[in-house]
């Protein structure tokens, strides 16, 4: 058994990562047309881009995803970085996997000089929640939005 690798995703790694998107959109029971998928991958993979994400690894399979984003704020200096989606598979729910990507976020936001970490969740989430509330503050905040 291999031990457990998470890394930024390199161009080879698409075939690994869009089941893992495809998985995360389906839990928000959600469809993305293909374009937004395949502009996502293209922004993942430009270095000119604030987009990012990392796959966690494990015995040569992806069992893990996550895409975060930095961005300026008009409340600090620093940049902020968004937490936008993470995934880990079911067989790998309740092993810590979570937490360690989130762990990875915020060593790679840390030495890019953000300010902080932060992220959304569906209140029906409830596992996930549990997971949050234990590592990150809880700031009562209630998030609006418009299509547009």
């Amino acid at each position: 058994m291999t031990a457990l690798q998470i890394r930024p995703v390199t161009k080879e790694d698409h075939a690994a990562w869009l089941p893992l998107w495809q998985a995360y959109l389906k839990f928000y029971n959600t469809e993305l047309p293909d374009a937004v998928t395949e502009s996502s991958w293209q922004r993942f993979l430009d270095p000119s881009e604030t987009t990012n994400a990392a796959l966690a690894w494990k015995d040569g399979k992806a069992v893990g995803m996550v895409h975060y984003i930095y961005h300026r704020s008009n409340w600090s200096i620093e940049n902020s970085c968004y937490l936008q989606d993470l995934l880990v598979v079911p067989e790998q729910r309740g092993t810590g996997l979570g937490r360690k990507l989130i762990e990875f976020v915020n060593t790679d936001a840390k030495a890019a000089g953000a300010g902080k970490v932060h992220w959304l969740t569906h209140e029906t989430n409830a596992t996930a929640i549990q997971l949050y509330e234990r590592i990150a503050e809880r700031p009562g905040f209630i998030q609006f939005r418009k299509a547009l």
